[in-house]
């Protein structure tokens, strides 16, 4: 019914930039919050940004001046942007949104739904 696509990721030097997006699609009535979360090898999936229906916007403070969370409400889609990049930032990034949606006859949610995740390498 809804499915959630990640782009952007990729390999990048310390101190580079990369740019994130998800788009979310299907029969969406509507989406609350939107958020990427990382998983480092080894470590549970934590927080990295959020951002509401109504732009307020949460980072963890790791990435606090170096990250940007931004969303196209008419497109569905969140965008990730990573400047000044290091090592630590190294993990899958995974793409959330709460949502609900429509089944045809009724709605749904909200429910939690998550993208594929997509590798993002900090290293020289």
């Amino acid at each position: 019914q809804v499915q959630l696509a990640e782009s952007g990721g990729g390999l990048v030097q310390p101190g580079g930039s990369l740019r994130l997006s998800c788009a979310a699609s299907g029969r969406i009535f509507s989406i609350n919050t939107m958020g990427w979360y990382r998983q480092a090898p080894g470590k549970q999936r934590v927080l990295v940004a959020t951002i509401s229906s109504g732009g307020i916007i949460n980072y963890v403070d790791s990435v606090k001046g170096r990250f940007t969370i931004s969303r196209d409400n008419a497109k569905n889609t969140v965008y990730l942007q990573m400047n000044s990049l290091k090592p630590e930032d190294t993990a899958v990034y995974y793409c959330n949104a709460r949502l609900i949606y429509y089944t045809g006859t009724s709605y749904r949610g909200p429910s939690d739904y998550w993208g594929q995740g997509t590798q993002v390498s900090v290293s020289s």
